[in-house]
């Protein structure tokens, strides 16, 4: 990608404004491609969807899996990055599992727990120092949590129990690719998208539909939206630090309740609204004081 290694030549404040714009551009393709998901398990199984996805993110990264070949040779910690696939495989089915039931807000908002859960899991097995204050944004997260998932005998659905388990399902996988920061890009990349795809293939022979051709062209760009979002994120974190435009990430829950009012009808709850704001809140916080004290973190993993 010459345009992306000609951004890096460009001055900190340039290289800085570029890698914001970048991210901003892969967390509105994520969604995007989340929505054009959502669409087709209306009429598709998320087998297939997970399947034809992974066919055709794969199929782009074939040249680069090609030439790299030899990244995949000597892996660091395999049993690790086996259940670092199997993490994302089943979140990302989670995911899609959620959006046939639930408004697609409403899905995102659990996921945007993710690095509240990251930093309690942390402490409780990792044995990693967590203060006071982050205790608290912690427990305030949580509790954005509950009022978005509005507990009670009445309202608590299995889809939203589905989703909050694809929640902490992406929070362990953020977890473990923390220990796996040497494991290279395509490795990473290529692994979730196999993962995905046999999933898919294995679910999908229960509930073929044969695809239309304007179907097909949706399966296909929604696996080309994620593998060109991925290619945004990382060359935005060779451009500008990760305190500088990792926030940006939850600008998803404003895509999701967009893309969910303007192709399905969606109009978000006020708890789902309330509870997002509260959990951007204290993930943002969060990320702050782990800045602060020196634990940043260069890895991105937007949901799905």
């Amino acid at each position: 990608m010459p345009l992306f290694k000609n951004l890096s030549a460009y001055d900190d404040r340039s290289a800085r404004l570029a890698g914001i714009g970048l991210m901003v551009l892969s967390i509105f393709m994520f969604s995007f491609g989340d929505a054009m998901g959502k669409f087709l398990v209306g009429t598709y199984s998320v087998g297939q969807l997970l399947f034809l996805r992974a066919c055709a993110a794969l199929l782009l990264l074939s040249p680069l899996i090609w030439t790299q070949r030899h990244q995949f040779l000597h892996l660091e910690r395999p049993g690790l990055q086996l259940v670092r696939v199997v993490l994302s495989t089943l979140e990302v089915a989670a995911f899609f599992l959620a959006t046939v039931y639930l408004p697609l807000a409403d899905v995102i908002t659990y996921y945007l727990a993710g690095p509240i859960f990251v930093t309690a899991m942390s402490a409780i097995f990792l044995g990693e120092k967590v203060g006071w204050r982050r205790w608290t944004a912690i427990l305030i997260g949580f509790c954005g949590v509950l009022i978005a998932l509005r507990p009670s005998a009445q309202t608590v659905s299995l889809p939203a129990l589905i989703a909050l388990g694809g929640s902490l399902s992406f929070a362990t996988l953020m977890l473990i690719t923390r220990s796996l920061r040497k494991t290279p890009d395509i490795v990473m990349a290529s692994s979730q998208f196999l993962g995905t795809f046999s999933l898919g293939a294995v679910l999908s022979v229960f509930n073929w539909v044969p695809p239309t051709p304007g179907s097909l062209a949706i399966f296909a760009a929604a696996g080309l939206v994620s593998v060109t979002a991925l290619f945004c994120v990382n060359r935005s974190l060779k451009l500008a630090p990760a305190s500088v435009v990792v926030p940006y990430q939850y600008s998803m829950i404003v895509w999701a309740v967009i893309f969910g009012f303007v192709v399905f009808g969606d109009v978000p709850s006020i708890a789902t609204l309330v509870g997002a704001a509260i959990i951007i809140g204290a993930g943002f916080y969060i990320y702050l004081r782990e800045r602060d004290l020196g634990r940043e973190s260069d890895e991105v993993n937007p949901p799905a």
